[in-house]
């Protein structure tokens, strides 16, 4: 008898592609690109914002990054590793030039690491992001492994879809008819390198080199991008093709555990499985709650330990805690959505995972990732709240929620204060090494601002050694008169501290240890939640620091 697809999990996978694809989305909105009745709807939002990966702000329902975790798992699994990204990275500074490493996905391509050049032109393609075939050089060379049945199914596709409407990426507006992909693919075969003269849009070009596994068969392309502005498309061709040949030389000669798609395990960290059990939920909400959508989505998560050929159901199912034949269900289904593979024993999830949501995501910003937990820690203490990062000598506040009352501190994203007189100061200074504080303050020796101002460098080497080891730091009328502030620390994935959380306040009668109690709890909290989001989006995409 034919395996069941799990349809709350396809109706699930559904909501989050119309989330993906759209700025700004109501419930309304999902029913109409979904055709799903409304109940459903409201009951696949429902679960996807107890998991975790969907907000409600007013009517409208925005993608957490922790739905990038999804993404992650296929990134996870494809075996990129830091050295890859970091030497693409390099690669990209070498050059000049932007560089990206894509692989196939159907008769499209898609990108998996990118390190753009930061110029008034450049390119704005994210990780995840989906191009056709025809229409990018990385094309030409997936292309040239395609047998009789993909060829005609991307006829197909092109015959159906010709302007590339299936392609969210691609630019708007009318395009040219791109050289012919046949001939391009037999350009490919005979240089061994593939061009791109403006296939996406006038001016831009890329040259790309194929990146091939043990088997030889292409399994990424590694590609520069430049604008006409710059370079011609030859003149591009000219100068990157030695680098970035000698990159794919390189990569192909990584052990099997660094190489994407190679067939070791690797031992980089991954998000745990959700914390809580989708029963628990399911007996808190009651029929609200689509308990095996929680699970269908908990078994894509659990394919990002699938490194190499994959994972047997027996492992999924241990992974995941669910009964085999419920795991295998899920991956049925998963199949069939074609966001995973199945050899007949072994699983792995595809690169279309991407879609849901990824690229999307990956263009926040440090600020973007702070402001919602920012807006619910000002909800919950009913004081304003900031975050700051370290920039020089001072604090550049970089986030912030502020309270509507009588009196309240007026802060707006962009403002400095120094950082020896206020609490976030002292939490960014206390991460430093010695020999970076030593330096900072020496730069701008500590003046009084107030009547209680630390100035006494021994007595505000105490506070910040305070600071480290509390994990807090406090400001009582040092920066102004009458107004109190308590911040903690916002750290990395690797435990450096990258920017400070606060909440301030009018100092009023209370004393400054009531103060602490009533607001730290809170603090740290929030400052988990931010960790949390930061942590996930960082970890296989760059996240812009102010």
């Amino acid at each position: 008898m034919p395996e069941e697809s799990v349809r709350p999990l396809e109706r699930g996978l559904a909501v989050l592609r119309a989330l993906a694809v759209a700025d700004q989305v109501r419930a309304g909105d999902l029913v109409r690109a979904t055709g799903l009745a409304r109940s459903t709807v409201d009951r696949v939002v429902a679960t996807l914002v107890r998991i975790g990966y969907v907000r409600e702000h007013g009517q409208e329902l925005r993608l957490t990054p922790r739905l990038m975790e999804l993404g992650n798992a296929y990134l996870a699994a494809s075996g990129l590793s830091g050295e890859v990204a970091a030497r693409t990275a390099r690669l990209a500074d070498d050059l000049d030039e932007s560089v990206s490493l894509a692989v196939p996905d159907g008769d499209g391509v898609r990108f998996v690491t990118q390190a753009a050049r930061r110029r008034a032109m450049s390119v704005a393609f994210r990780i995840g992001d989906l191009l056709p075939a025809e229409r990018c050089a990385p094309g030409a060379l997936f292309a040239a492994e395609w047998d009789e049945a993909a060829w005609a199914a991307w006829r197909a596709r092109l015959a159906a879809d010709p302007a590339g409407e299936a392609f969210p990426a691609l630019p708007p507006g009318p395009a040219s008819p791109p050289p012919d992909l046949a001939d391009r693919v037999e350009r490919s075969r005979v240089t061994g390198w593939a061009l791109d003269d403006q296939l996406i849009e006038p001016g831009l070009i890329a040259t790309a080199v194929p990146v091939r596994d043990a088997a030889g068969r292409v399994r990424y392309a590694l590609s520069a991008v430049s604008h006409t502005s710059r370079h011609t498309a030859e003149g591009l061709a000219e100068l990157v093709l030695p680098r970035l040949r000698a990159e794919a030389a390189h990569l192909e000669s990584l052990p099997a555990a660094q190489l994407p798609g190679g067939s070791k395990q690797v031992t980089e960290a991954h998000e745990d499985l959700p914390r809580e059990r989708p029963g628990d939920a399911k007996a808190e909400l009651g029929p609200g709650y689509l308990q095996s959508l929680a699970r269908g989505l908990t078994v894509l998560r659990a394919l990002g330990a699938a490194r190499g050929d994959g994972l047997p159901l027996t492992a999924i199912a241990a992974a995941t805690d669910l009964p085999r034949a419920t795991a295998r269900r899920c991956l049925h289904t998963l199949e069939l959505q074609g966001y995973a593979a199945h050899d007949g024993r072994l699983y792995r999830p595809l690169p279309r995972i991407l879609e849901l949501g990824h690229a999307r995501l990956s263009g926040l910003g440090f600020a973007d990732i702070a402001d919602p937990h920012l807006r619910q820690l000002t909800a919950r203490v009913h004081q304003s709240a900031s975050v700051t990062v370290l920039d020089g000598t001072d604090i550049l506040y970089v986030a912030r929620a502020a309270t509507t009352r009588v009196m309240s501190v007026y802060i707006t994203p962009g403002t400095r204060f120094p950082a020896y007189p206020t609490a976030m100061g002292r939490v960014l200074l206390a991460g430093l090494p010695q020999r970076d504080r030593a330096r900072v303050l020496e730069a701008a020796p500590p003046r009084p601002l107030t009547r209680r101002t630390v100035t006494d460098p021994a007595a505000l080497e105490r506070l910040l050694d305070r600071a480290a080891a509390d994990g807090y730091a406090t400001a009582d009328e040092e920066l102004e008169e009458g107004l109190r502030s308590v911040a903690v620390p916002l750290k990395d994935a690797r435990g450096r501290v990258v920017a400070a959380l606060n909440v301030a306040q009018h100092a009023g009668n209370a004393p400054l240890e009531a103060t602490v109690d009533a607001l730290l709890p809170a603090l740290r909290g929030t400052a988990a939640a931010i960790e949390t989001d930061l942590h996930t989006a960082a970890r296989f995409n760059g996240v812009p620091m102010p």
